[in-house]
């Protein structure tokens, strides 16, 4: 009984195969059945990983970067020296950019180029005019109406809306549908824990101030 299933698995093994590629267990079953992310605001997305630039290198890591943060509580008077540089009536605007996955890389490089330093990303499903997609689930076809996205949202000051906008434009457009949108918010203020400063001091980063 034993030798007959352990040939049986074996032909099976060599002939239809008994488990999925290792690609395939890397990004899930959920991805390659239903075409969906069964937990996607947990995953991290492929193209988001970039450990090479555009010239097949590895990016520097500053040394600010290694840095560990200490442990402990500490005074915001202490923390850092605080210099007030505040703006009055200093207009500030939150840019959200919602497109494809394997664009983030692309993006983030052009809103590198033009001096963005912060930003925060959130894998999203979602449809608009593309009313999702068709995919085929054991044979059959079937309608998979939520796409996985990438959202990035921005805070802005010292550089122009209009800034941002155009570079995003060029940045993502392909002129096919799906290359996403821009959405322009009006942000009242902008308080920096950790040295307690607002509104336009607080978007600006250290070695700015």
């Amino acid at each position: 009984m034993f030798v007959s299933s352990a040939l049986v698995w074996f032909l099976l093994k060599k002939t239809i195969g008994i488990r999925v590629s290792l690609k395939e267990e890397i990004a899930g079953l959920d991805i390659g059945e239903h075409g969906n992310s069964a937990y996607p605001d947990f995953a991290i997305v492929e193209p988001m990983i970039s450990p090479e630039n555009d010239n097949g290198e590895s990016p520097e890591v500053s040394p600010a970067a290694k840095k560990k943060p200490e442990t402990g509580a500490i005074s915001p008077d202490v923390a850092i020296p605080v210099v007030n540089k505040a703006r009055s009536g200093a207009k500030m605007t939150k840019i959200t950019i919602i497109t494809n996955q394997d664009k983030f890389t692309q993006l983030q490089s052009a809103l590198d180029n033009i001096g963005i330093t912060g930003l925060t990303v959130t894998n999203v499903l979602g449809y608009g005019m593309q009313k999702g997609h068709g995919e085929y689930y054991r044979g059959l076809p079937v309608k998979t109406r939520l796409l996985p996205k990438v959202q990035v949202d921005i805070v802005v000051c010292k550089i122009p809306t209009e800034t941002v906008v155009e570079t995003v434009k060029k940045a993502l457009y392909t002129g096919n549908m799906g290359d996403g949108k821009i959405f322009i918010y009006d942000v009242e203020n902008v308080i920096k824990i950790r040295t307690g400063e607002e509104g336009y001091d607080a978007l600006q980063d250290e070695e700015d101030e």
